[in-house]
């Protein structure tokens, strides 16, 4: 007996990147984008390309680099929407517009001031626009777990007689629970018979977003939406790497389902969503916390060592975390080496991006006893993520004591100059920030501080990530690696600084937030 494929559309850059303070700069994107065409989802919603020029530029690169996931672009039931979702995704091999308007009835009434004949009117136009740009049309009933059956009904008709090939029903708000998305998936997989694929968008709002998902591909839906780590707006979306492992790991029930899903690059993207955004999944969260496989309890660690399924359901090898992951390279270790274990961590770069993470790894293995995956993970992230250095840090020189003033010096490079500036503030890390500030001529505004230790022991990796609003403008974020972490510190900076100049033009019009 076949199994029916569940598609995996997920949504990390674009509902995943409305998580507050997760926005990334488009060499983010494109890794993102790469690594999830890696674990192969099967549609990347890779952003909505009216929101920003930064926006549809970052499309556009993803499409042209992505070959074998569908790549998405979200598109408001507009003419000016669809049109430049079309035009951001006109390279792509595989290519989606996912178009929406709200159908409940206090969205209509409040918020669009349109009643429903309008509505479909709107919906239908949407479409079948989009179906001059693509064969493939997803149309979502904006906040339809709290629609009228009857309306979503009518609605879906118009827009399949239009070309829409998916029917996305989002429970926007998180308000439903798992046996009325059931009864909803149901009824509406019923009665589209198979003219459209039923796809759910599940919020979080209170924590039954995976449940939610799961009953409904029981009911009938055959596309779930989702993001990496559950990321997303307020509490954030069904998490995918949770449904794919209850699907994985519960296949006694769920026997007629598989996705194309590699399990084994789960933990690989979960860490690069992680590094990019500066967002780490809480110690207990299901699949890819950092006490997901710990047990501290006696009898749990007795029964484990006895026999690992006593009390473990999953392994850590099959979302390819491997728990002894000392890289066995040190200073001495050549490029092939080097080029061979980043390729098994499933990095492949260019020369100037492994010649460059090549000299950081060597000056990281003269200063670290132990150099672990993740370190490696960090070190090459952080080097193909940079956006163009218009600034570079040379040095850093603080000083700082007991009823003295903060002070630092720091030698900055821009283009062939050599700039030298000192300067005191409140605090050490103030006073290399406002000293970065007199040096470039753009006053920044700290507006998140995040530092947090790659691996293990006294020499481990500073991961500093800073979230910086450059003259007023939308806050931007910054990563910065190193032993020491007042250099990891001013890097982070700098970095977030660099992205500004690179997105300075693009920033001008705000994006929009959408719901869904």
């Amino acid at each position: 007996m076949s199994k029916d494929t569940i598609k995996i559309f997920d949504t990390t850059l674009r509902d995943g990147e409305q998580s507050p303070g997760a926005s990334m700069n488009t060499e983010e994107k494109i890794q993102i984008a790469a690594q999830l065409e890696r674990l192969g989802v099967d549609i990347i919603e890779a952003g909505f390309a009216a929101a920003s020029p930064g926006d549809f530029d970052a499309i556009e690169k993803i499409s042209q680099r992505v070959k074998n996931s569908t790549v998405c672009s979200l598109a408001r039931a507009m003419d000016s929407d669809v049109k430049a979702a079309g035009e951001s995704i006109a390279k792509a091999r595989l290519k989606r517009i996912h178009t929406f308007i709200a159908t409940s009835p206090i969205h209509m009434e409040y918020k669009l001031k349109m009643n429903p004949d309008e509505v479909i009117k709107r919906a239908v136009r949407a479409v079948e626009y989009a179906r001059t740009f693509v064969e493939d049309v997803e149309f979502s009933c904006e906040d339809a777990g709290r629609s009228d059956i009857g309306f979503l009904k009518e609605i879906s008709d118009a827009v399949i007689e239009a070309g829409a090939s998916t029917i996305n029903l989002p429970d926007t708000v998180g308000f439903r629970l798992p046996f009325e998305i059931g009864a909803m998936v149901k009824e509406m997989s019923d009665y589209t018979k198979g003219r459209a694929i039923i796809s759910v968008h599940n919020h979080n709002d209170l924590g039954l977003g995976v449940a939610n998902s799961l009953e409904a591909i029981i009911h009938g839906a055959r596309q779930v939406e989702c993001t990496i780590n559950g990321l997303g707006e307020r509490a954030g979306n069904a998490a995918l790497e949770e449904i794919v492992m209850a699907l994985k790991t519960r296949s006694d029930v769920f026997t007629n389902f598989k996705t194309n899903i590699n399990t084994k690059e789960i933990y690989p993207s979960s860490r690069l969503i992680a590094t990019i955004t500066g967002i780490e999944p809480q110690p207990n969260k299901a699949i890819v916390g950092k006490n997901a496989f710990s047990h501290e309890s006696g009898i749990h660690q007795d029964g484990v060592l006895k026999n690992k399924e006593t009390y473990e359901i999953i392994t850590p090898e099959s979302i390819g975390l491997i728990k002894d992951d000392t890289l066995v390279l040190g200073k001495h270790s050549g490029r092939a080496a080097f080029k061979d274990k980043l390729a098994k961590l499933g990095f492949t770069l260019n020369n100037d991006a492994l010649n460059s993470s090549f000299e950081r790894f060597k000056i990281l293995a003269d200063r670290k006893k132990e150099i672990y995956d993740d370190d490696l993970r960090a070190l090459v992230t952080n080097e193909m993520t940079k956006a163009t250095q218009v600034y570079e840090l040379i040095s850093l020189q603080l000083m700082d004591c007991s009823g003295g003033v903060p002070s630092a010096a720091v030698k900055i490079k821009k283009e062939n100059d050599e700039i030298i500036e000192a300067g005191i503030g409140e605090g050490t890390i103030d006073a290399v920030f406002k000293t970065i500030d007199r040096i470039s001529g753009y006053n920044g505004k700290l507006e998140d501080y995040k530092v947090k230790s790659v691996s293990e022991g006294k020499d481990a990796l500073a991961n500093v990530t800073v979230k910086v609003s450059f003259n007023d403008e939308p806050a931007i974020i910054g990563h910065g690696l190193n032993i020491d972490t007042m250099l990891a510190s001013a890097r982070a900076y700098i970095g977030a600084l660099n992205s500004y100049l690179s997105m300075e033009g693009k920033l001008k019009e705000r994006p929009h937030k959408v719901m869904l």
